[in-house]
């Protein structure tokens, strides 16, 4: 039950830390290269990226927001040796005041992490994340 209470943690703390902009720390959630798919979101192709890249494309698409608020629940946790798989259910709140319009985008699906065990604990390599529903102002997203 430990091994499944690290895993769940460790995508908790993805979205605690991104939510209060401790991008630095982020480093400590990933592996060093990271699968990334948001293609039920963006359409496009998933892409590997260092996990600096990634973080840093967080801080320059999250950070200019007045608040974020990602929550990320009802985790199933699978284990086959030194990999891990985590689906969970979230809803993602965006938050930018004076916007034209709403001043609001939320969303809500689920994500399918990938993790390795490491000598540090459990790191994401990988993330896909299903839209199923949205509302609100997705203009605030751009800059």
């Amino acid at each position: 039950m430990s091994e499944h209470r690290e895993i769940v943690d460790t995508t908790v703390r993805l979205a605690w830390l991104a939510d209060h902009r401790r991008w630095d720390e982020l480093a400590d959630v990933f592996a060093e290269r990271v699968t990334v798919d948001y293609t039920s979101l963006n359409g496009g192709e998933p892409v590997t990226l260092a996990a600096a890249d990634l973080i840093a494309g967080w801080r320059a698409g999250l950070g200019f927001l007045d608040a974020t608020q990602h929550l990320v629940t009802n985790h199933l946790v699978e284990v086959d040796g030194d990999r891990a798989a985590a689906t969970a259910q979230f809803q993602a709140v965006h938050v930018r005041a004076g916007a034209v319009g709403d001043p609001t985008w939320t969303l809500g699906g689920h994500y399918r992490f990938g993790l390795v065990r490491t000598d540090a604990g459990w790191r994401i390599d990988a993330m896909t994340m299903t839209k199923t529903w949205a509302t609100g102002n997705r203009a605030i997203m751009t800059p």
